[in-house]
């Protein structure tokens, strides 16, 4: 498992995916591009074999310097092959 910043690019690979990983929920719609253009000092990719199977959005308060913000924690899970325990 790799754990790496989020690029830009990553954008095109999870908007497609996010709906499936949801359940079918429409969720694509409520993480748009920006979050992965501006918070890439605070979002992170993981990775496993190159293939993205977790993400997670976040960033920093500007009116409360010592809070943050963690938007759309997601981790792909295959029930027969990994656990959550596991990937912590």
């Amino acid at each position: 498992m790799k754990i790496r910043l989020v690029k830009g690019s990553d954008y095109y690979t999870i908007s497609p995916l996010i709906n499936q990983w949801w359940g079918g929920r429409n969720m694509s719609d409520m993480l748009p591009k920006l979050f992965f253009d501006h918070f890439t000092n605070t979002s992170f990719i993981a990775e496993k074999d190159g293939q993205i199977v977790g993400f997670l959005i976040g960033f920093l308060s500007h009116s409360e310097s010592n809070e943050s913000y963690i938007l759309f924690p997601e981790i792909r899970m295959d029930p027969n092959k990994m656990s959550l325990t596991r990937v912590a």
